[in-house]
């Protein structure tokens, strides 16, 4: 990559640097042909101000002598029938050829063309030289040496290319620091990653140099995402155990009474059926215990929830005839507010009877538990019970799987509360838990404000 970026370089500023050293040389030329035009109307401004009675040779020979020229240009001038009169250094330029050709026979018209002399080139102009009535008598060249041009080009040349090479080099610097630090990230990025793909997901990148950047932020990525998946990880080699943990047990139980069965030749009827209800029971609770799991399972899901409107009073209404009859205790359904939410209503359903399970379990025949709705800057659901409560210590981590809130002994898998997090958190919300031991419990479901919709004037009958 360096390679190519210095290609680039070099043959983009060797191209500028050519294009400023032709242009300077053009403006350069352009500045000495200007100089040659001004001599020829200076010429003859001068010879139509000469004394009366003196001739052009004359003239010209003065002028030659008293006319100050530019460093390096030189006057030579031809007249018919006389001798040829040039500025001191200007013997060599009259005998070329091209000039001898011009003093012989002067041009009708300017013209401009490079003589070279041999040690030097010089440029120039050869212009007529006419009376007043218009008759051409001669010819005036003025020349200008061409190696002022070429020591100033290649002094320009030189500048240009230094210059540019000093661009190279420091685009080229600037470069490899660059790629350097970029390619020792993705280095980095590869070493963790190939550490990874065998199974260690201990390796971070850290944010060497601040995360400020795209570098930065590249390497904070990574590291969040093996965190992620290192979190991901652990997560389910945990579940893998505590779901052979719980499988276990079951299973333990289900084959005990079988191979019990089993070693009896001639078992009795009522040991058969006790048996065969007690296996039907284990593998009841299994397939509960699965069928939560994939629940769980499917939670990470972005189709997890189908959110579908539904009016709030209908679904509070049903979800509390469900819930009444479960036990025998004091119930109560608070006020509902009348409003339409567009939440997945067989989860949620399924998550608030997980609350009121809960409570159930929690609580005896006198005791109350409550449901209720409010909507204000969120939709909250809750589940109150005026039950046994949960211990201070225990409460940080009843929404984990497998973590039980009841006493000791209490049936269940302890995967209620995870459900109800995993469901809660896919619409968008978060749990609330207040309890205390002795004085019950409360859990809140807290979905955002996004789920409520107004209840339509027209639909208010309809719903």
């Amino acid at each position: 990559m360096l390679i190519v970026h210095g290609v680039v370089l070099v043959v983009v500023l060797g191209a500028v640097t050519l294009e400023v050293v032709h242009g300077f040389s053009s403006h350069y030329t352009h500045t000495i042909v200007s100089d040659l035009s001004e001599e020829g109307p200076e010429y003859a401004r001068a010879a139509a101000q000469r004394p009366a009675g003196q001739g052009m040779e004359a003239f010209s020979r003065n002028y030659l002598q008293t006319h100050v020229l530019a460093a390096g240009h030189l006057l030579v001038v031809g007249l018919k029938g006389q001798p040829t009169l040039v500025s001191p250094g200007g013997e060599v330029l009259a005998l070329r050829p091209t000039v001898a050709g011009w003093l012989a026979a002067p041009p009708a018209r300017s013209k401009l063309q490079d003589v070279s002399t041999g040690a030097s080139s010089y440029l120039v102009l050869a212009s007529p030289i006419r009376t007043a009535s218009g008759s051409t008598i001669g010819v005036l060249v003025a020349a200008a040496n061409l190696a002022g041009l070429r020591t100033q080009r290649d002094q320009v040349l030189l500048l240009a290319g230094a210059e540019a090479a000093v661009a190279v080099a420091a685009a080229l610097l600037s470069s490899f620091l660059v790629m350097r630090r970029l390619l020792r990230t993705v280095g980095a990025v590869t070493r963790a990653a190939v550490e990874a793909s065998v199974g260690d997901l201990g390796a971070r990148l850290g944010t060497e140099g601040g995360a400020d950047d795209e570098v930065g932020r590249l390497r904070a990525a990574f590291d969040g995402m093996l965190e992620r998946i290192a979190a991901g990880l652990d997560a389910q080699r945990q579940l893998l155990s505590d779901v052979s943990h719980q499988l276990r047990t079951p299973l333990t139980v289900a084959r005990g009474h079988l191979e019990v069965l089993e070693r009896n030749p001639a078992p009795e009827r009522a040991e058969v059926t006790q048996t065969t209800v007690t296996v039907i029971r284990e593998l009841g609770q299994m397939s509960t215990l699965v069928d939560r799991l994939l629940l769980l399972g499917r939670s990470f899901a972005p189709d997890f929830v189908e959110a579908e409107p539904a009016a709030l009073r209908a679904f509070m209404g049903e979800l509390f005839a469900a819930a009444r009859v479960l036990a025998e205790r004091r119930w109560k359904l608070c006020e509902v507010p009348d409003v339409v939410v567009v939440v997945d209503g067989a989860k949620l359903r399924g998550a608030l009877l997980n609350l009121v399970d809960n409570a159930v379990k929690a609580t005896t025949s006198v005791d109350a538990i409550e449901l209720g709705a409010r909507v204000g800057p969120e939709l909250v659901f809750w589940v109150a019970d005026t039950g046994s409560g949960i211990a201070a210590g225990a409460q940080a981590e009843v929404f984990d799987r497998f973590r039980r809130a009841g006493p000791t002994g209490q049936k269940g898998a302890g995967l209620g509360l995870a459900i109800v997090k995993a469901v809660t958190e896919a619409h968008g919300g978060k749990v609330r838990l207040r309890s205390a031991e002795g004085q019950g419990t409360t859990v809140e479901v807290v979905l955002p404000a996004s789920c409520v919709r107004p209840l339509p004037a027209d639909e208010e009958e309809a719903w």
